[in-house]
């Protein structure tokens, strides 16, 4: 009997000892477990260039009517419908029959009218001669001068009637009133025109340079006028703004314009103000009536960070941040990125130079926990380099709308 006790303790204090090993278990390999590892990003801050995305429409430098200033069929066109012409060349030929006629009649005028005056001349001369000996009264003298002075004013009305018969010949051949590109033919040969109104033959328009025209909530200006005044914000004169054209894929449209022109009011309509840039167009590939996407520089944002949008969490509160601090441990930042560039929201306060932002790994940490900062490896889409948060590129006009995902506080 005494055996088979024996046997119990011994088994029961096996028992306990079991029990008592698998109870430390778990804590003492939770003790061993290292701090996750997370890739971060060294916070610098740098003048970003301050931008604005808005939509703008092109139209022409300048736009002019081709019309026919006198009446007479039409013979031919000379221009390719489309192609780009120059000043002074010739577009279309009126009939100048008519009007070489009409030339030759004048100059006839003219002939008859400088035979008269020269006369008339003879005889005034003739009659002050005389006059001078007393032999011609005052009267006849008097009326001599007239009659010159009278032939020398018809010479030169008939002068003048040549001079305009002579330009309405040269309306015959009508020429491109601007360099451009020429439209399409309105009216086709063996038409008459010019006969009352001047009839529209075609339409040249300058693209080169080319106008983007473009509009601005007042607001957006205004805040940026109030930002300027605090320092936050350095703007640039009006006709040093940059303008770019930016295609659907966010590169730039070939060189960059300025903006020439700022609207003095503001549509009660919209509540905008209408602004437009000047952009070259040297290859023609920019036509009016093109809406495309446009990006306005202002200036500089003078003190701020561009963060990837994989680092910024938001929740009730506003966005944030996890950075390791130099103990080791995360802290929660809360910062403020109203906008966006590309995959990077634009903080512009929350952050010091030097902190360790934390990019990937951001589910694994939480505040006052340690983590193992490495720098991030990003991949080769994100564009930005190893273990530097980009502070150069461009702001966008609007907050985003792009909600980043929403982490642990």
């Amino acid at each position: 009997m005494s055996s088979i006790r024996s046997r119990m303790f011994v088994l029961c204090a096996v028992a306990a000892v079991l029990v008592t090993g698998c109870g430390k278990a778990p804590s003492q390999q939770q003790q061993q477990m290292p701090p996750p590892e997370v890739g971060v990003v060294t916070a610098k801050a740098q003048a970003v260039p301050l931008t604005r995305d808005l939509v703008g429409r092109l139209s022409a430098t300048r736009t002019a009517d081709v019309r026919a200033r006198v009446a007479g069929v039409l013979q031919k066109r000379v221009y390719t419908e489309g192609s780009d012409v120059k000043e002074g060349q010739l577009l279309f030929q009126i009939d100048p029959a008519p009007l070489q006629a009409a030339l030759n009649a004048q100059l006839a005028n003219l002939a008859s009218a400088q035979a008269t005056y020269t006369n008339n001349h003879v005889a005034a001369e003739r009659a002050r001669s005389v006059a001078a000996k007393g032999l011609l009264s005052q009267t006849d003298r008097d009326n001599a001068d007239a009659a010159e002075r009278t032939a020398a004013a018809a010479v030169k009305q008939a002068q003048a009637n040549v001079d305009s018969a002579r330009i309405n010949l040269g309306y015959a051949s009508v020429t491109a009133p601007i360099s451009g590109r020429a439209g399409q033919q309105q009216v086709t040969e063996g038409a008459l025109v010019g006969q009352g109104d001047a009839t529209l033959l075609t339409t040249v328009e300058q693209l080169d340079p080319i106008y983007v025209n473009f509009t601005q909530a007042v607001g957006d200006l205004d805040a940026l006028r109030r930002a300027a005044a605090t320092g936050s914000v350095q703007l640039v004169e009006q006709n040093k703004a940059k303008v770019e054209l930016i295609r659907a894929d966010g590169t730039p449209y070939g060189a960059s314009g300025s903006l020439d022109f700022s609207d003095t009011a503001v549509d009660a309509a919209t509540g905008a103000v209408t602004l437009r840039g000047n952009i070259p167009n040297a290859d023609h590939a920019l036509l009016p009536g093109q809406y495309v996407n446009v990006r306005l520089t202002m200036g500089d944002l003078a003190h701020a960070w561009l963060v990837s949008q994989l680092a910024v969490q938001r929740d009730s509160n506003g966005p944030f941040v996890f950075v390791v601090a130099a103990d080791g441990k995360v802290v929660q930042k809360r910062i403020k990125a109203d906008s966006v560039h590309g995959d990077s929201w634009i903080v512009t306060d929350g952050l010091v130079d030097g902190d360790q932002v934390i990019v990937s790994g951001v589910q694994k940490v939480k505040p006052d926990a340690p983590a193992k900062a490495v720098p991030w490896q990003p991949n080769k889409q994100s564009g930005q380099p190893n273990g530097t948060a980009q502070a150069g590129g461009t702001v966008e006009a609007k907050p985003s709308s792009e909600k980043p995902a929403s982490g642990k506080n």
